[in-house]
């Protein structure tokens, strides 16, 4: 009964001031959870058909229009004569659905179908992993695919010959055709898609041997992929033309590949930055010295002036990540981390004890410390 059935637009999620393309995303977001091929939920299969059946009304503008109107008593088929529903009155039955009913009342007469001409594909989306270096330097790599490809011996007609591709004698080339019907309203036109032609207005008179009429092969492809140096975990590379085939001699829509970046055991990175913590000695912090840091792109020579503190940061100018749009480089940050020595030999013990016994006739840290507090 059309009164059990939940709102379309709730089915959705999307409201009545939504855009066709708001509807259609919408759709295929969910499709593609409940598809029982992907979900195995015992209730997936019924809500994928809620979510099937929601789109077809709400995705046909005439019956979307109907909707809007009388909700769902305008597609109850069982309800009753009289005031209950639409589905009472007599000879409506050869409409395609009851949208085309009202579309006779309110939009002249006459219902339409459009013909099918050539659509593009569906695109495909998958992910691969790459490690951390990959994505800083870039590289090639090859993928390989099963697709469908236009026959390149008919190109996508399906035929053997162009001269076996002929206008369709049912619709006279158009697509559609048209058929009348009298009621006690009056005559009502309904327009559909060709039977013969598939709304595409054409007819093959041989098909293709090479592809048996399909207008496409399938085969298994390996396509080289270019990596570009500085790309992003999660970013997206497109191939054009790899992704599911087109439909009446359209194009093959693209293949999205989601690049995923392994993490680095000491570099981080930060956009075009890259960090990284570098261990000193306690004595080196104090006094100085020159070390050799690394970097993505090999060692530098870095100086640690004396008296550096425990993280302090220093930057290393262009030695970050590339700019996928341009040859800038982001910078390295190297912290500095002050290690201090858990077990020390004899003769350090005493050389750091002859260093106290002299800190002690000048102010310590701790001493200037603890006067900020005296009152």
């Amino acid at each position: 009964m059309a009164g059990s059935k939940r709102d379309f637009y709730e089915v959705l999620g999307v409201n009545k001031n939504s855009s066709a393309d708001e509807i259609k995303r919408a759709y295929r977001k969910l499709a593609k959870k409940y598809h029982p091929d992907i979900n195995k939920e015992p209730d997936a299969e019924e809500k994928f058909k809620e979510v099937q059946e929601a789109y077809d009304v709400l995705s046909d503008a005439n019956k979307k229009a109907a909707y809007d109107r009388y909700g769902h008593a305008a597609f109850d088929q069982t309800a009753g004569g009289g005031t209950g529903g639409f589905g009472g009155f007599g000879g409506f039955g050869g409409f395609e659905d009851m949208s085309d009913i009202f579309s006779s009342f309110f939009g002249g007469g006459q219902t339409r179908a459009r013909r099918s001409g050539p659509m593009q594909g569906e695109d495909r989306f998958m992910q691969i992993q790459i490690d951390f270096m990959e994505a800083i330097k870039g590289k090639k790599m090859d993928l390989k695919l099963n697709v469908d490809e236009q026959c390149p011996h008919c190109h996508g007609t399906g035929a053997k010959t162009p001269n076996d591709v002929q206008t369709c004698s049912r619709c006279g080339g158009s697509g559609t055709i048209k058929t009348q019907q009298r009621t006690a309203f009056g005559t009502f036109v309904n327009t559909s898609t060709c039977p013969d032609c598939g709304g595409t207005g054409q007819t093959v008179k041989e098909k293709c041997p090479h592809c048996h009429g399909d207008g496409y092969t399938n085969k298994n492809i390996t396509v080289e992929l270019n990596i570009p140096a500085g790309i992003n975990s999660r970013q997206q590379l497109r191939v054009a033309g790899k992704g599911e085939r087109g439909a009446n001699g359209g194009p093959n829509g693209d293949l999205f590949v989601e690049v995923l970046v392994k993490p680095h055991e000491h570099f981080v990175r930060d956009g075009r930055n890259i960090h990284i913590s570098v261990p000193i000695s306690a004595i080196d912090a104090i006094l100085g010295c020159t070390i050799d840091v690394p970097t993505v792109y090999g060692e530098v020579e870095l100086k640690i002036p004396e008296g550096t503190q425990h993280g302090t940061t220093f930057r290393l100018r262009g030695k970050g990540v590339k700019d996928l749009r341009s040859d800038n480089y982001g910078d390295e940050m190297v912290k500095v981390e002050v290690k201090i020595p858990t077990k020390l030999s004899k003769d350090e013990k005493e050389l750091y004890q002859k260093i106290r016994e002299k800190e002690k006739k000048h102010d310590t840290f701790f001493g200037n410390f603890k006067k900020a507090f005296k009152l």
